[in-house]
């Protein structure tokens, strides 16, 4: 990305890869190779999640299974927190555990209340191979859980127990972008 320039800005919108692809259910790979095709993945991926108006998204929510993930998201005080992570590690979930609406590009128009911690710490790389760490609250650190989680191959449907993975999972089958076959 060019220094001052809006994300996603020179990016091409991919398709989302929804709940049924297999790509989701995998562990993504690191990344390896810091060049122009990592810069043009993270570029397009911002402009993938500002079209689906989505806070965050996460490589192989667009077929990509490598650990690198996007956001532009507010905390709790409405503060705007914007960038990526590259090959990043959880390295703090903490704090009250909170149970709040949680979405996914990848399964559109379903939302379903999820626990969270309320504070997360991911430490990475930037696109030049920069360490960095983000830190987050509230319903950032939600996200930066969620994006985490998808490199791992899971949803935040997994989260959920119960009548409310039941219910979503019904949503989910029903959906008009469901797949036919398994929606796990």
């Amino acid at each position: 990305m060019r220094h001052g320039s809006i994300p996603g800005a020179h990016g091409q919108v991919r398709p989302l890869t929804l709940l049924g692809d297999p790509v989701l259910r995998e562990p993504c790979r690191e990344v390896t190779g810091f060049g122009p095709e990592l810069a043009r993945l993270v570029e397009d991926m911002f402009a993938t999640m500002y079209a689906a108006q989505g806070v965050g998204l996460a490589a192989n929510q667009v077929g990509e299974a490598l650990r690198v993930f996007v956001y532009d998201c507010p905390d709790d005080e409405d503060v705007r927190h914007l960038g990526h992570v590259v090959n990043p590690r959880l390295v703090e979930a903490d704090g009250l555990v909170v149970r709040g609406p949680e979405g996914c590009l990848s399964l559109p128009g379903l939302e379903a209340g999820t626990e969270r911690h309320d504070h997360a710490v991911v430490e990475g790389f930037t696109v030049t191979g920069e360490p960095v760490t983000v830190h987050g609250t509230g319903f950032f650190a939600r996200c930066l859980q969620h994006e985490c989680d998808h490199l791992e191959g899971r949803v935040y449907a997994d989260h959920l127990t119960g009548w409310r993975r039941r219910k979503l999972m019904r949503q989910a089958a029903r959906a008009s972008w469901a797949r036919t076959g398994s929606l796990t």
